[in-house]
């Protein structure tokens, strides 16, 4: 039997380079970048073998009825810069004008010593899946991020810069939070397994994966 693991990486980060010129700039005059920018990075994949009497720490926990795993790992990390006008000492309306995604798939296959092709065949579908929905996944982040271009919001306290710098923070959390959300890998892995009862009955796992992506589509 086998696991598939997904993991999400939310690596939301203001660019601190890209300051908030709110005291000499308004939404009015500012300067918007049409579209986000999508940096989209090459999978990488690793495959470990490991002695199942002593797995390795860093390796998913397997359950006893367990033999091998796969770790997807989509990583999304957003950027928003925006530009803000004064409203008054404690208030401004910020209009954002630039949206950075940076993606990552990093895949980690995990076979026990002396595992049979048909189980080390079952762990690379999972990573099949996986590359699938990761190939769509600049196109999902950059209809998410262009959404928030020219988008205003208020911002208010008593620091005001920091008020302006942490409403742009929750803005990127709020861009990998949804691109995750749609990502939606989990159910085609979780009917791999359902087709392939996780390696344990006779379907080839090329043929397991050809229905399953037949299905998503």
């Amino acid at each position: 039997m086998s696991k598939s693991v997904l993991r999400y990486g939310l690596l939301a980060a203001l660019l601190l380079a890209a300051l908030v010129w709110w005291r000499i700039s308004s939404p009015r005059t500012a300067t918007v970048s049409a579209t986000p920018t999508i940096e989209k990075q090459a999978v990488t994949v690793a495959v470990h073998t490991f002695d199942p009497a002593a797995p390795p720490a860093e390796m998913p926990v397997l359950s006893p009825l367990e033999a091998a795993a796969t770790d997807s790992n989509f990583v999304s990390n957003a950027a928003v810069v925006g530009e803000s006008e004064i409203v008054d000492a404690t208030h401004a309306i910020v209009t954002v004008t630039g949206v950075r995604v940076n993606l990552q798939l990093k895949i980690n296959i995990w076979i026990p010593v002396g595992a049979t092709a048909h189980v080390i065949d079952h762990e690379q579908g999972h990573r099949q899946i996986s590359e699938y929905y990761y190939r769509n996944a600049g196109k999902i982040a950059e209809q998410i991020a262009a959404r928030y271009i020219r988008r205003q919001f208020s911002a208010g306290g008593t620091d005001l810069d920091a008020e302006i710098r942490k409403l742009l923070q929750q803005k990127s959390a709020d861009i990998t939070a949804e691109y995750n959300d749609k990502l939606n890998v989990g159910a085609a892995q979780q009917r791999y397994d359902d087709i392939t009862d996780h390696s344990r009955n006779d379907i080839e796992a090329s043929e397991a994966v050809t229905r399953v992506l037949k299905d998503v589509q």
